[in-house]
């Protein structure tokens, strides 16, 4: 075993080992945080959340590219799991870093972040290595962008907070039911449902004036373009509108690509169209089409810097507008969702258990 330890300039301090136990890396952590201390008392360490990330060790970069993209919701501390199949010994790193400059008089948060490099023989027991590791009366999330199913149920008793993205998983009626599974044993955050957001408040939003509220109830069509990979994106959005709205189940049917079907609405039934856009390059939806049986029609759609929204009444008169800054790129999608594990979304599982009775 070989351990060394270095202390960054300014405000950061790291250690590192190889062939490490957890005890080890759990008394580099408290030895950082003495000596982080003991060089300026007002650096106090940031105690909001764990984040447990579990990834392939070949894709490590990228995704800890997209944890620096978080902007302010960086997890207070982070353990990466570094998966190589190869591996049968761990290695670790630790970093403890300041928040902005601090001076001797200001107060600064310390975060921490952990690295493991760790094998698949770790997998099924690796809530024994990072138990450790957590900081105890804190909510700790784990994520797993890259599958590894059993590490994440070996992790489950330790974590209050599961994020997920369902496009991760091969088809709309797979990643429902392993939400829903998630869901039996911890609060699922689902990146997949937090790219709708924009869509769903705009949707709200419009139909918010008392003047529009009588439409709600003639709605009978929806249509969704989306991504490709982002099926699920579209029937959870779906499930949003079938749960908010008092429908009854419906059915969706795929055919040359596209999924519709029906729903049943209040006065009549809802016709729904999935339609997948090839030119669109990030995951989520492109546009939403809504109509009414009086002839209002709403739409969205994916637009430079936002939205563009349109309505057309029942008399043929249009208006259009742009809905600024809707789009917060992937990073700050990441971002709400570490936000989410703070949070409680009551119409997430509502949607899940809707869009679950539209695929049956």
């Amino acid at each position: 075993m070989s351990k060394t330890a270095a202390e960054a300039p300014d405000t950061a301090a790291t250690w590192s080992g190889e062939d490490v136990a957890p005890g080890d890396v759990e008394a580099a952590l408290r030895s950082l945080l003495q000596e982080q201390y003991a060089r300026d008392d007002a650096h106090a360490p940031a105690r909001v959340l764990n984040l447990v990330v579990v990834i392939d060790r070949d894709w490590r970069g990228e995704i800890m590219n997209r944890l620096e993209q978080v902007g302010r919701y960086h997890a207070s501390r982070t353990i990466v799991c570094a998966v190589d199949r190869r591996r049968t010994t761990i290695d670790a790193s630790v970093v403890m870093t300041v928040d902005g400059d601090a001076g001797s008089d200001d107060l600064a948060l310390m975060r921490e972040r952990v690295v493991l490099e760790v094998g698949e023989n770790h997998l099924a027991a690796l809530d024994t290595i990072v138990d450790p590791l957590v900081v105890t009366d804190l909510q700790t999330m784990v994520w797993s962008p890259h599958g590894h199913a059993e590490a994440v149920d070996a992790l489950l008793h330790l974590a209050q907070v599961v994020l997920i993205d369902s496009i991760n998983e091969p088809d709309p009626v797979g990643a429902i039911r392993r939400a829903k599974e998630l869901a039996q044993e911890a609060y699922v955050v689902d990146l997949a449902w937090l790219r709708s957001t924009p869509w769903r408040e705009r949707v709200a939003a419009t139909f918010d004036p008392p003047r529009f509220r009588d439409e709600l109830m003639r709605i009978d069509s929806v249509t969704v373009r989306h991504h490709p990979e982002s099926r699920v994106t579209g029937v959870l959005f779906f499930g949003w509108l079938a749960s908010r709205l008092g429908w009854g189940a419906g059915t969706l049917t795929e055919a040359n690509g596209a999924a519709r079907g029906r729903a049943q609405g209040h006065r009549d039934d809802v016709s729904l169209a999935l339609e997948p856009n090839t030119e669109q390059q990030v995951p989520g939806l492109t546009g939403v089409e809504i109509g009414t049986s009086s002839g209002t029609t709403i739409s969205l759609d994916r637009g430079p810097g936002g939205l563009v929204a349109s309505r057309r009444d029942k008399k043929g008169k249009e208006q259009s507008w742009t809905v600024l800054g809707a789009s917060r790129g992937e990073g700050g999608i990441l971002g709400e969702g570490i936000r989410q594990a703070l949070l409680r979304d009551p119409t997430y599982a509502n949607a899940l258990d809707c869009g679950e009775a539209l695929l049956r």
